[in-house]
């Protein structure tokens, strides 16, 4: 099969980059496959094992599409395309009233259902990219991976939870600490931010972390840090939000928007098995797997089906902007 990967970004992700990091995953294990790909991403893109078009959002993404490919996927909303069969993946949270296409495919169960969709490919990433976990070595803190300055995230909530448990707290992701939160004598707390940090630093934090904090106030659509975090066997402490509750299950995990029942879980980390969370990882979310259910979908597409009933929408109005988050 030909297909093509579209993105409005650049490849490969320099440090972190999520998405960046999904789609160049996927092309490089539909490569292995034997599959051709090609990739239409922004300038500066470079691969070893795909062709590079360059993407230009001021041309018609008609003209942008090679002839000789069988398949597009999209990794961004685009609207009037019509010349080759193609997806489109969901990364975020569409605002209330925005509709999507019919063939959008989401990143989690929840995530579909809440804009009443139905297909969804549960991100997997390559362990190839990551060194491999030493389940041996000491866990000396806990660690924060999202944007730090993006108050859904909740990094005060992190910062809370590691302080009133009296653990160290690493935060890593974003350029930056947002200050109004106050968050302002983090220097006199047992914090320190990484900022983005390149995949040996994230392994190095991560391999000695007793768990990821992840206290989000919104509906998380997956939560690569939460796969990646596993990976390396850290058990996940976070908020029953989005996809959280069919990504970390109770053997692996605690979900509560309550801040001391988070505080309580870290206390008494030690319940958790990090072989366990680390081979709950590899079993569930490895990309071989995204890319077998992909290639389902793409056939999909090719025999003329559409992967949803309706047009895609999100299902309830007046959303709160931030989810509880109880002492």
């Amino acid at each position: 099969m030909r297909i093509l990967i579209v993105n409005n970004t650049r490849i490969p992700a320099p440090k972190y980059g999520g998405t960046e990091r999904v789609i160049w995953w996927l092309g490089k294990e539909l490569s292995r496959l034997g599959h051709t790909v090609t990739y239409l991403v922004a300038p500066g893109s470079t691969c070893a094992f795909a062709k590079i078009l360059v993407y230009d959002p001021a041309v018609d993404i008609n003209l942008q599409v090679p002839d000789d490919v069988d398949v597009v996927h999209f990794h961004f909303q685009v609207n009037g395309f019509s010349k080759k069969p193609y997806l489109i993946n969901v990364h975020d949270n569409p605002g209330f009233g925005q509709q999507l296409n019919r063939n959008s495919v989401f990143v989690s169960a929840n995530q579909a259902s809440r804009y009443g969709g139905e297909a969804f490919v549960h991100h997997g990433l390559d362990p190839d990219d990551y060194r491999k976990p030493d389940l041996s070595e000491k866990r000396t803190h806990a660690h924060f991976l999202a944007k730090a300055a993006w108050k859904v995230k909740n990094v005060k909530g992190a910062i809370d939870v590691a302080t009133q448990s009296g653990n160290k707290l690493m935060v890593l992701g974003g350029t930056r600490l947002n200050l109004k939160m106050g968050l302002r004598f983090t220097a006199n707390l047992n914090v320190r931010f990484k900022g983005m940090v390149n995949n040996d630093v994230k392994a190095t934090v991560l391999n000695a972390s007793k768990a990821l904090l992840f206290p989000v106030l919104w509906h998380e659509p997956f939560g690569l840090a939460i796969i990646e975090s596993l990976y390396f066997g850290c058990p996940v402490l976070g908020t029953p939000y989005g996809s959280l509750p069919e990504l970390v299950p109770a053997e692996v995990g605690l979900l509560s928007n309550s801040k001391s029942d988070l505080v309580n879980g870290l206390k008494a980390i030690n319940q958790f098995s990090n072989q366990l969370c680390y081979q709950y990882a590899m079993d569930n979310f490895r990309v071989h797997t995204m890319v077998q259910k992909y290639l389902k979908l793409y056939e999909r597409v090719l025999n003329g089906e559409q992967l949803n009933l309706g047009l895609p929408t999100l299902q309830v109005a007046g959303t709160v902007k931030y989810l509880p988050w109880n002492e």
